[in-house]
């Protein structure tokens, strides 16, 4: 039985570690993308980035003042649990007051903030039912600075890859510097309107540097990835080679009428961590 302290203290473990520390994919590509940069005021940006992730780890203190909105990808195998949905919620109050994190929840209409970063239907849970005996919990603090950036077309299938490129490259145009970059780009290829921007966000959960085992969607992984780039946006906007770190693409069937894409933006504060638990 997995316990519904096991699932408070892992939400609040998880959410402290995703705001203060980044994954060493992120902080890599980040160095990477430092010695390739010729551009001196890209190379300022990124030398200001890594010494703030530095900073955060030293001092134990959230790497960004946005500390998110918390969404929550959960795995659930054959293990029984205790109440799931409060634990989750326990752990979210639990480090939005002792982390701290900011309070970002608000109603939307009359703007009225909830506090502690719960509300109604937040956090935003995403189940996935699994045949293997443990509970996996993602969780992935979503800034807004990128999340207002994110879009969806419901292109005919005549657009084809072309059009798909065309979309998602458009998309990261429109957004300049909005979103902090470097980003990190997510595309969900198919399903409906929003299994597309859902799996988008899926896709930014992969490991940044690491190509799609379909050899097909990993060669268009790269081309975006090159057209994204060859935008010159670069580090904060500010222009450089470093417009993003790394295109991540997930394809669902969809309807023989339908090309639904959606992209999800991540700034280059790329914070997620995961556990499982049995």
């Amino acid at each position: 039985m997995v316990t519904e302290k096991e699932i408070t203290d892992a939400v609040y473990q998880l959410y402290k570690k995703a705001v203060i520390s980044l994954g060493n994919d992120v902080v890599s590509s980040l160095e990477d993308a430092l010695k390739d940069e010729t551009n001196e005021l890209a190379r300022l940006n990124i030398e200001a980035i890594l010494k703030n992730i530095k900073l955060a780890g030293e001092k134990g203190i959230p790497m960004c003042q946005d500390t998110g909105l918390p969404i929550i990808f959960i795995k659930l195998g054959k293990v029984p649990i205790e109440n799931l949905y409060n634990a989750v919620k326990k752990g979210i109050v639990k480090a939005t007051e002792e982390v701290p994190l900011r309070p970002n929840v608000v109603d939307p209409i009359t703007r009225k903030n909830t506090g502690n970063n719960i509300g109604v239907n937040i956090p935003q849970i995403d189940l996935e039912l699994i045949e293997e005996d443990y509970l996996e919990i993602t969780i992935l603090p979503k800034g807004f600075g990128s999340e207002n950036n994110n879009a969806l077309s419901m292109l005919l299938p005549g657009a084809g890859v072309e059009g798909i490129k065309e979309f998602v490259v458009e998309t990261v145009k429109k957004a300049g510097g909005k979103p902090c970059p470097p980003m990190i780009i997510g595309v969900g290829i198919g399903g409906t309107s929003d299994l597309a921007l859902k799996s988008a966000k899926v896709a930014i959960l992969d490991e940044i540097g690491k190509r799609n085992p379909n050899k097909d969607l990993a060669k268009l992984e790269e081309e975006l990835l090159i057209a994204i780039n060859n935008l010159g946006i670069g580090p904060m906007g500010l222009g450089g080679k470093t417009t993003a770190l790394d295109v991540k693409i997930k394809k669902i069937d969809t309807h023989t009428a339908g090309l639904p894409v959606g992209v999800c933006i991540q700034c280059w504060a790329h914070r997620h961590a995961t556990i499982r638990l049995k």
